[in-house]
């Protein structure tokens, strides 16, 4: 087996993990064209790239691609339960990838391994929730000198590095891809509306139809979960603090109210808000008796474990990602120890809208290297002729045509003196 730096579960998994990375890959042809430009052109010749991103099939041929480019990498889970390890094993093994990540890991372990896959001395991040970030500008920030940029995957990531900049202490820019038009418009919404019902469904096999079903939040995430489940039969209750969302949810035809109201009548929560206590004490003591709870946001917060397992007069878990927690008499049932249900309990995102997202990352990180003298220290739009290509990839390969302007009309467009 590969002698490569490494710390995963286990090596021989390395061959069914090649056969799942090749079958996400072929529903990824835009990153497969990029890949194969790569290959020949090497734009991230000499770049060492430390990334702490979801342990996948997708992700793989997002690595893959970095290496085509020149790249030396390093993976690192995002996720304590969002590693595949099969994946893990085959990246080592046949990808030229190290890999620091084992499913199920704990929480001295994960911090462990972010620290291990930084150790290559990065001159790029390439985080999913801002970890790697954190750790550099709070425990190496002997790294910074020799990091040019970053990107960053996800909305709490985002969110996290606009506070950092905000107070002046983002270090290096970095490009936030998760707020590229073909990123959260198709990722967020089609990808975690699809995926997070798939989790549900693997670690309980509940039926959805005729469920009262709550989406704590109204973002892109949001929106797709909400779609999903209304599709699937489910009587879908929304709840969120921002007005505006809040009044498009009920344009979209679902009922929207607080959580404590919904509480009593729930039986299946679902939050996705990038918050924390979402679900709190308040909630729990209403619940009815057999609701379902669960997390599609990063990070675990949104549902406040410690006060629910400090309200449980007892707690067991009842089948492969499910915990039984008894509150007052009535039991309440926690999926994925509140982490990402999509990955805890199945396989992430489905290919094809990766390919956009994972598109986005690897032409971004070709952009840091060119331009990154160039940029502030800040949290950055994708360059929208990046995001435009990635779209007009896509089309191309899903074989669809759209129109162009003709020269009249874009001089229509780009003019103010022709009117009525």
């Amino acid at each position: 087996m590969a002698t490569l730096p490494s710390h995963i579960a286990n090596p021989a998994l390395a061959e069914a993990g090649r056969s799942r990375i090749e079958w996400a890959e072929k529903d990824m042809p835009v990153l497969r064209l990029i890949r194969e430009r790569f290959e020949k052109e090497k734009p991230l010749a000499g770049q060492r790239v430390t990334a702490c991103l979801h342990v996948t099939t997708e992700t793989a041929n997002l690595l893959r691609t970095l290496v085509a480019g020149g790249a030396e990498v390093a993976i690192c889970a995002s996720n304590p339960l969002s590693t595949q390890d099969d994946v893990a094993a085959a990246l080592v093994e046949f990808y030229n990838v190290q890999a620091y990540c084992i499913k199920g890991e704990d929480h001295e372990t994960y911090y462990n391994h972010i620290n291990q896959a930084l150790d290559i001395m990065p001159t790029l991040t390439m985080d999913d929730g801002a970890d790697t970030v954190g750790i550099i500008h709070q425990e190496r920030k002997n790294l910074i000198d020799t990091i040019i940029g970053g990107t960053e995957e996800t909305t709490t990531g985002v969110i996290r590095l606009k506070a950092m900049a905000k107070d002046g202490v983002l270090a290096y820019p970095i490009i936030a891809v998760n707020d590229a038009d073909t990123k959260h418009l198709f990722d967020n919404r089609y990808g975690t509306g699809q995926s997070t019902l798939d989790g549900i469904l693997r670690a309980t096999n509940v039926l959805l139809a005729g469920k009262n079903v709550v989406v704590a939040g109204y973002g892109w995430c949001g929106r797709g979960v909400a779609m999903r489940a209304k599709g699937m039969g489910a009587n879908v209750i929304v709840t969120e603090i921002d007005p505006t969302k809040a009044i498009e949810a009920v344009m979209d035809g679902f009922r929207v109210m607080t959580m404590e109201e919904a509480a009593p009548i729930t039986d299946i929560f679902i939050t996705v808000t990038g918050c924390k206590d979402v679900l709190d004490d308040r909630h729990f003591t209403k619940m009815k008796d057999g609701a379902i709870i669960c997390n599609s946001g990063h990070f675990n917060v949104e549902i406040n474990i410690p006060q629910l397992d400090a309200l449980s007069s007892a707690r067991r878990e009842v089948r492969q990602y499910v915990e039984e927690f008894v509150v007052n008499g009535k039991k309440v049932y926690l999926l994925g120890d509140g982490r990402l249900i999509n990955l805890a309990s199945a396989e992430g995102h489905p290919a094809s809208v990766m390919d956009m997202s994972f598109a986005n990352q690897s032409l971004c990180a070709e952009f840091m290297v060119r331009n990154a003298a160039n940029l502030p220290k800040d949290c950055i739009s994708v360059p929208d002729a990046i995001d435009k290509e990635v779209a007009r990839l896509k089309l191309a390969a899903m074989g669809i045509s759209i129109d162009i302007l003709t020269p009249e009309q874009d001089k229509y467009l780009n003019s103010w003196t022709e009117g009525t």
